[in-house]
């Protein structure tokens, strides 16, 4: 069953007589760049074919039957320095090879599959090698082109009987995404499916231009989202990719890129490539470029094994072990080899791999395979060789004496170690899917079931590939075989991560699957050091509670923190907004709170000092109330003009007064008597003292002119005069109780510092500092008219009423309220504004109440309590001695003469 098989360049031919062989070497040529040059038209690649490789004569498998297959697989490694093909590959090739003879095998002993139909095949290598593939497959289609023999003749001049090579009606493979790519342009043009067992270029799944095109594996899009959704589960959001240059691992990123942009919630940092012939240093560069962007630790990985190993390699000699956490593609899978002593680098790789299952009939028909029963396998002697590490013997050949001689009687898995390839079950499930696709179309088109018609001869390409793609079976492994509209088989995958302790063997544990969605078992999951929590592979750090994202511009994974600051709150994850007037924000700044309410406690300091000397002042004043009625008839309590004392004494009380108002909790009530009363005392005060400073002035200068005394200067006409003054304050309070009445309010500004931890609402009156000051203007303007007048007044004899403690009265008092100002005004800006003003204010009033008490009313009491034989009526002066006494007066301040003013009155 092993033959050599035909060469694209040649083909053997028999003349009748004597079947020798005739040389069309020339004319074969001449037609192999003419099909070559075509195909470099339409599939639009360029192909370099060397001259020596148009000669090649390929070595294959030929297995005869009466439909024959044709399969391609990577039996060799890509050669060095232009050669074509370079070390055998035992488990890629060779398991794979012979995965679909063991899979014929099957097929062709089962009586149910393709009855009375025996399945052939030619197999081929690519050499791993895209153009290469491309030469062997040629062999596939030779017998789909019409060649012109009628100018061959044999050596006695008859026409040769040229052999038609055998039609390969379906292709089985190729591995390689490059090399499926490069076949299925070819394979299209002559209407030859294709079934691949393991290329998952996501490209491939385009119908219109790979319409030929199938394969048993999921595409490389359905592992991209399933990698996106691990790298969801696992929280990241910025990660870092790296693909083998070629259809795989570029378009595997790809996809994955493409994916993660549809979808969002994934950044990529870095995209890195690697070369197909990478330069010495060229993985530590790729390295450094990583750590540029070092917070992506997740590093998402299609690339051949060989390419896996050296970045496992730099990231250990840049002394990274541990740092990256890579998440691999289905190359990677659970193989051994790429991790292969650097399994500290690779602990906590998350890797996925389709879903398969070891063929338990498959181990027992290849650990079965000898030098004796396996001549079929051309390659086998090779692979025997490489597997038992010894020397066969060949004629003219000598021995390496390095070597052991072969006995053949070594038995693989006895003598070497054998482990099933990964896509041996592929390979198996491939085969069958063209067999059950061929029975179906065998029992449409010959029913009779003698085996192949004449409906079937040949078997047309477009007819079977409708076939491939209805079929639907249970495969190798136990799992349905079937394909979608693209040719692709379902996303089916197992979840790997490779760990290093809590489990008795080291290695690749199942961790989760993916089938349309992914099911991931995080507490399973261990990484770097044994450690259970999941590494982070962000860009930025979720922001703190009451923070702000400030996303950098072009990367949505990417932002900074930034504090909602001063009254602001998290209004959600992009924004701060201002709390209401009424709130602040609670310490964490998700939410605004009510603003505690505060006012003047009676317990504070600022209200105990104010209301201290109120009572003081309001227990003076009764004192001297009650004195003054007590001795009511007395020359002094009658010479001071009782019923000016007495308003002018009930004033003073008001002012005392007006501080337990100031203090006390502000209501409606309150807040209108802090309105009466804030002006009122004072008013009455000084309406009194400006009345009587005002009859003093009046008389002394009416002295000066005649003995006729001025109007009004009586006690009723006193009184008079000071109750219109009194009821102007009155009726500008009644008029503002009209215009606004009264009411409280909730200050939330006054108390409102930088830290608003400290903000406080302040339930206060509506008065604001310019109501307090107009409420007091009118106050104030009767003060300074009587200082006017005192001053006006300074000459009169001091014996002469009050007008000196009048005076003094008035001068203190002024200094007291020219203090009051700027401290009234200058803790404007203060946190305890509202105390520092009412106990200003509220001292200021008491003190100037104290000067008015001390200064007019303390002497009298002493005389009166103390000397009471002072208090003697005295000679009554008429008002022409007041006169002659002003007019003395005068006289003596113009400097003529001065008259002492007689005394004894």
């Amino acid at each position: 069953m092993t033959s050599s098989g035909p060469a694209p360049s040649r083909l053997p031919h028999l003349c009748p007589q004597d079947r020798v062989s005739c040389q069309i070497g020339c004319q074969l040529s001449l037609w192999l760049r003419l099909l070559l040059s075509l195909w470099l038209w339409i599939g639009g690649q360029v192909i370099q074919v060397g001259s020596s490789h148009q000669h090649f004569h390929p070595h294959s498998i030929k297995i005869h039957g009466d439909i024959t297959l044709g399969g391609l697989f990577p039996i060799h490694a890509r050669g060095p320095h232009g050669l074509p093909c370079g070390e055998l590959k035992k488990e890629k090739g060779i398991h794979r090879m012979e995965a679909m003879l063991y899979a014929l095998d099957q097929i062709n002993s089962d009586p149910e599959l393709l009855p009375n139909i025996t399945l052939g095949a030619r197999i081929l290598d690519t050499c791993s090698r895209d153009t290469y593939a491309l030469e062997q497959s040629l062999t596939f289609v030779q017998a789909l082109i019409q060649k012109d023999t009628s100018d061959i003749r044999c050596s006695n001049g008859e026409p040769a009987i040229v052999r038609k090579p055998e039609r390969v009606v379906a292709v089985i493979g190729a591995s390689a995404s490059s090399v499926s790519i490069m076949v299925a342009n070819i394979l299209r043009l002559f209407e030859i499916p294709q079934v691949s067992y393991a290329s998952t270029a996501p490209e491939l799944s385009d119908n219109n231009r790979y319409d030929f095109f199938s394969r048993v594996v999921p595409p490389d899009s359905y592992q991209a989202q399933a990698m996106l959704d691990i790298v969801r589960a696992l929280g990241w959001n910025y990660v870092s990719t790296l693909a083998s240059e070629g259809n795989y691992g570029e378009s595997g990123v790809d996809a994955f890129m493409q994916i993660s942009r549809e979808e969002g919630g994934v950044c990529i940092a870095q995209s890195v490539k690697i070369p197909r012939e990478p330069t010495l240093g060229e993985f530590d560069k790729i390295i450094r470029r990583l750590m540029e962007t070092s917070n992506a630790r997740g590093v998402i990985i299609f690339a051949n094994e060989d390419d896996i190993k050296r970045v496992l390699e730099a990231a250990k000699r840049a002394n990274l072990t541990g740092h990256f956490v890579f998440v691999g593609s289905d190359s990677w899978g659970a193989k051994s080899s790429p991790i292969a002593e650097l399994e500290d680098v690779a602990e906590g790789a998350v890797t996925i791999l389709p879903k398969r299952v070891s063929i338990d009939g498959f181990d027992h028909y290849f650990t079965s395979r000898s030098l004796e029963n396996n001549r079929r396998n051309i390659w086998f002697n090779e692979f025997w060789e490489d597997d038992f590490r010894c020397k066969l013997t060949r004629p003219g050949v000598k021995l390496d004496p390095d070597k052991k001689k072969c006995t053949g009687d070594e038995r693989i898995g006895r003598d070497s170690s054998y482990e099933q390839e990964g896509k041996v079950q592929f390979v198996i499930d491939a085969v069958y899917a063209v067999a059950h696709a061929l029975n179906n179309m065998v029992q449409n088109f010959c029913p009779s079931g003698a085996g192949v018609c004449g409906s079937m001869d040949p078997v047309e390409g477009r007819s079977l590939l409708e076939y491939i793609r209805a079929v639907n079976f249970n495969g190798s492994a136990g799992t349905s075989v079937l394909f979608n509209e693209n040719g692709d088989a379902p996303g089916r995958y197992d979840i790997f991560q490779f760990q290093l302790t809590n489990h008795s063997h080291p290695g690749y544990r199942v961790i989760g699957q993916w089938t349309n969605n992914l099911r991931l078992n995080l507490e399973d999951m261990q990484w770097s050091g044994g450690d259970t929590s999941v590494p982070d592979s962000i860009c930025s750090f979720p922001c703190k509670p009451g923070e702000r994202k400030k996303m950098v511009k072009g990367v949505p994974c990417c932002w900074h923190c930034e504090l909602c600051d001063g009254y602001q709150y998290q209004l959600d994850e992009f924004s701060c907004e201002t709390c209401p007037s009424d709130m602040r924000p609670v310490p964490n700044r998700t939410a605004c709170r009510p603003t505690p309410i505060i006012k003047l406690e009676w317990n504070s300091p600022w209200a105990l000092v104010p209301a201290s000397l109120a009572m003081l002042g309001i227990l003076a004043t009764s004192a001297v109330v009650a004195i003054f009625i007590r001795f009511n008839d007395t020359p002094i309590v009658r010479a001071s003009g009782r019923e000016l004392s007495y308003v002018l004494l009930t004033g003073i009380f008001l002012i005392y007064l007006i501080t337990f108002l100031m203090i006390a909790e502000p209501g409606v009530v309150v807040c209108a008597f802090r309105r009466l009363l804030l002006g009122l005392g004072m008013t009455i005060t000084y309406s009194a003292m400006l009345t009587k400073t005002n009859r003093i002035y009046r008389i002394f200068e009416q002295g000066k002119r005649s003995v006729t005394p001025p109007k009004f200067i009586s006690p009723t006409s006193q009184l008079a005069i000071t109750f219109i003054l009194i009821c102007v304050q009155i009726l500008g309070v009644f008029v503002w109780f009209a215009v606004v009445p009264p009411h409280t309010i909730i200050d939330y500004d006054e108390l409102r510092p930088p830290n608003p931890d400290l903000a406080r609402g302040i339930l206060k009156c509506d008065m604001s500092d310019l109501s307090i000051i107009c409420c007091l203007s009118y106050s104030i303007i009767l003060m300074v008219t009587c200082t006017v007048y005192a001053v006006k007044s300074r000459g009169v004899p001091e014996t002469f009423n009050e007008a000196k403690p009048i005076g003094f009265t008035m001068y203190t008092t002024c200094i007291i309220w020219l203090a009051f100002v700027p401290i009234f005004f200058g803790t404007a800006q203060s946190t305890e504004k509202l105390f520092i003003q009412t106990a200003t204010l509220t001292v200021s009033m008491s003190l100037s109440a104290f000067v008015s008490l001390g200064m007019l009313y303390l002497p009298k009491v002493y005389v009166i309590v103390l000397h009471p034989e002072e208090n003697v009526q005295k000679r009554k002066r008429s008002l022409k001695a007041v006169a002659q006494s002003a007019r003395l007066s005068q006289k003596s301040h113009n400097g003529e003469m001065k008259i002492e003013p007689d005394r004894s009155q």
